[in-house]
């Protein structure tokens, strides 16, 4: 099944064209840049901008795929497919992180994204040691698969 809706996270890298075939209204796109990182630009992630994103995949009928990106597939968008699959499987964080690592070894999620997802969604710190049981991941840079997660663990 096809994609229904693109989250887009990219900052310095612009703004993205909604993809043919895509309802501009399901293509939200969050201005925020890769925080840290040496490469990084003035936009740091905010807790206003999980519950965006979170709002958004709650508005999601999951009747086709959600795309998810940032600039190389590897930090602010895992943090994001990450935070909303948690969203979708409470209490089944490190569940969840198994499943991206598994899915993407090259995931090294946005530790400030996931930090603030964690406080948004309520989860204590669980979604934070799910990370960081999920060790650093690898990633040599270039292009990333693209990769698929179930939204039910």
């Amino acid at each position: 099944m096809g994609a229904t809706h693109v989250l887009s996270l990219l900052g310095i890298e612009g703004v993205p064209q909604t993809p043919q075939g895509i309802d501009p209204a399901r293509h939200l796109h969050i201005e925020v840049d890769d925080f840290p990182a040496p490469y990084a630009g003035d936009i740091e992630p905010t807790e206003a901008h999980v519950r965006t994103f979170l709002e958004f995949a709650e508005k999601w009928d999951r009747q086709g795929a959600m795309f998810v990106h940032c600039y190389a597939g590897v930090s602010r968008s895992t943090a994001a497919a990450l935070s909303i699959l948690c969203h979708y499987n409470p209490g089944r964080e490190m569940e969840a992180a198994a499943a991206l690592r598994q899915a993407a070894p090259h995931a090294k999620p946005n530790g400030r994204i996931v930090a603030l997802a964690d406080r948004v969604m309520g989860l204590d710190g669980r979604l934070v040691g799910a990370v960081e049981a999920m060790g650093p991941g690898f990633y040599e840079g270039g292009p990333t698969p693209l990769v698929e997660l179930p939204m039910t663990l």
